[in-house]
């Protein structure tokens, strides 16, 4: 017999991400979207959520009390993200989230929660990108600040935050690997006559345009030689799956942090 499928709440199901998700799940015994939330006014709302389908669930603002869920997946926006966060905490549900431009509040805000829910927050979901995360990781220990280091990443016209918040986890990566922070070695921005650069400066270039879902390099420059890790994703479904995978694994854990890396090496 196979497991009950895990109860899901969506939280931003109008977004890309969202509807991704949406389009996936029906296709997993393991997983059931419950709950599909949205923002006031947004255009779908009271729309049912699969017109195809012989399925009561639409598209609203509010959880009803009385509906329960095991993890709530949030792929809204920062300025939404703290609402979904609460009503995490809230309805004692595991949090899963891939919301990106969040402030320094809202990540200690993630901290506070998992000392009272598991929560899950990866700045990308694909299998592949935390392959290209550990690879980084490990050329960055190996070359040492011998080899300068650039990241360079692209993604589509209405993407707001820059750089990505996948860049930001790979320079984090790359900085600890080298007993740094990134704070101490990050340069976001170039313009005009510069100082020579500096040892050990992991330097971030970004790119908006088209339909980009998603390009990450990171580029290791030495002496008479370069080494670059590439990822490329062609289709947000990459990171929807990875999601889902996240949220089934995290249902019925103890609180406290987790890491897209756990729930991957448990598959």
């Amino acid at each position: 017999m196979s497991p009950a499928a895990t109860p899901v709440i969506l939280f931003g199901a109008s977004g890309r991400m969202g509807q991704e998700i949406l389009r996936l799940a029906p296709d997993r015994a393991d997983i059931e979207i419950v709950a599909a939330l949205i923002r006031p006014g947004a255009r779908l709302l009271g729309e049912p959520v699969w017109p195809d389908r012989a399925d009561a669930l639409a598209y609203e603002t509010v959880l009803e009390p009385e509906r329960r869920a095991d993890v709530l997946v949030d792929f809204s926006n920062s300025v939404s993200f703290d609402a979904a966060l609460a009503l995490a905490v809230e309805r004692e549900m595991a949090f899963v989230s891939g919301t990106t431009g969040l402030s320094d509040l809202q990540r200690e805000s993630l901290e506070q929660a998992s000392l009272r829910i598991p929560v899950l927050w990866s700045a990308n979901f694909s299998l592949g990108v935390a392959l290209l995360r550990r690879m980084a990781a490990d050329a960055a220990r190996v070359l040492g600040e011998e080899f300068d280091v650039e990241i360079i990443e692209a993604h589509h016209r209405h993407k707001r935050d820059a750089p990505s918040g996948t860049a930001l986890t790979l320079g984090r990566a790359i900085a600890e690997a080298r007993g740094r922070t990134i704070e101490e070695v990050g340069v976001f921005a170039r313009h005009g006559h510069m100082d020579e650069r500096a040892r050990g400066e992991i330097g971030f270039a970004t790119v908006r345009g088209g339909d980009i879902v998603g390009d990450h390099t990171v580029l290791f420059a030495g002496e008479g030689e370069r080494l670059e890790f590439t990822h490329r994703a062609s289709t947000r479904a990459v990171f929807a799956r990875g999601a889902l995978v996240a949220a089934r694994w995290i249902a019925g854990r103890s609180a406290g942090r987790y890491t897209l890396d756990q729930a991957v090496e448990a598959l």
